[in-house]
């Protein structure tokens, strides 16, 4: 039988439990505090580079390709502020007393056209096996640092909600990331294809000078954007595929452009490899970004838990019910189908023709209710 302790031992005792404890609470909030601390700044580190992504600024990015050359115009060329102006497709003015500045309004047949590039987009992307989402533009600020973005800091791109944990997109990369956030899938899944249509928001943070008019450099515009969850070994085929559907798209419509293969200080922190496409912009006089393809391997995945179990060709054991294979991380890959306002900077400027009209590419006219040309609505002076 155990000796009966002293009155002030006990209490002794009782006493020692109590600061135990207490500064067990306090160590495990510390922790906390330092899980966070070390989660935030390990979100910080990129994926690794291609072997052969050229090192350097953006200056150091090789030319994979070029395609078509650049229009020879007869006559003086506008740029497609000046075009919008005199067709009446834009207003500017009217959406900076109402939103600020980078904000527009489109107007009479730019409305046709900003919906017939996202129709004819989403429709052959849809041929190659793309399955089509609309996707939610309000997501958890969670969601975006585990895709690789930074919702908060001086130079943020990303529009955070006050009072909230959420943020508005800047690509449909991001919801689409999240689809399957914390899943385990079926490799006979696999590839899982998706083509999504949203609206963007983007601060646009340190964007000034005259490369920015106009619709080239905006903070809400709409896009449709592709993303592919592969498995490891078919995620370079998947990066070339989507780089294809680019270059097709935009060869149809009759663009000349060049896709770049993109040096290491310009891929982000979740690009492993990263494909531009720079299209010409007579008005502009320079050739501006319309698209990209991304290869982000598993940075992506690891942060969102996205998973797969192998499928395995031999029994399982006795005792061990189901797939015991290892689940591995997916690669994840997005590509921007179709910009709209960048994709309408390059329509208007490249088909403009003398008497100030714009001629709409054929894929384009199924589209826009079989409109051919836009017209000026009156005689110019």
């Amino acid at each position: 039988m155990k000796a009966k302790l002293e009155p002030s031992e006990r209490q002794k005792l009782i006493e020692e439990g109590k600061t135990l404890k207490d500064g067990l609470v306090t160590l495990e909030e510390d922790l906390l505090k330092l899980t966070e601390e070390l989660q935030q700044q390990a979100q910080c580190v990129p994926n690794m580079t291609h072997p052969d992504v050229p090192i350097g600024g953006e200056e150091c990015s090789t030319v994979r390709k070029t395609v078509g050359k650049p229009r020879e115009f007869s006559f003086s060329i506008k740029d497609h502020v000046q075009l919008g102006k005199d067709l009446d497709l834009f207003d500017f003015d009217a959406a900076a007393e109402v939103s600020g500045s980078k904000f527009y309004y489109l107007k009479n047949e730019a409305v046709l056209l900003e919906m017939g590039l996202v129709n004819w987009a989403v429709s052959e992307v849809m041929k190659r096996g793309f399955t089509p989402l609309t996707t939610p533009e309000i997501v958890r600020s969670s969601l975006v640092e585990k895709c690789g973005f930074q919702p908060r800091g001086t130079n943020t791109q990303v529009y955070s909600i006050e009072g909230s944990d959420q943020c508005l997109i800047g690509t449909a990369e991001i919801p689409v990331g999240g689809i399957h956030m914390d899943s385990i899938l079926a490799e006979s899944s696999l590839p899982l294809k998706y083509v999504a249509y949203s609206h963007c928001f983007r601060t646009e943070a340190g964007a000034a000078g005259s490369a920015t008019r106009g619709l080239y450099r905006v903070h809400q515009f709409s896009k449709v954007e592709m993303f592919v969850l592969c498995r490891p070994d078919e995620s370079n085929f998947f990066h070339e595929q989507l780089i294809e559907i680019e270059e097709g798209l935009f060869s149809s419509l009759g663009l000349h452009f060049k896709t770049m293969d993109m040096a290491t200080q310009d891929l982000g922190a979740p690009a492993y490899r990263k494909f531009d496409v720079e299209a010409w912009m007579p008005g502009l006089g320079r050739y501006g970004e319309i698209s990209s393809a991304s290869n982000c391997t598993d940075y992506q995945s690891r942060r969102l838990g996205i998973r797969y179990r192998p499928e395995v060709s031999t029994p399982a054991k006795k005792g061990i019910k189901g797939n015991s294979a290892t689940t591995q991380f997916v690669h994840t890959l997005n590509a921007t189908a179709c910009a709209v306002p960048r994709m309408i900077v390059c329509l208007l400027e490249n088909y403009q023709q003398e008497d100030g009209s714009i001629v709409i590419p054929e894929p384009l006219r199924p589209f826009m209710g079989g409109l051919q040309i836009i017209a000026p609505k009156y005689k110019q002076a």
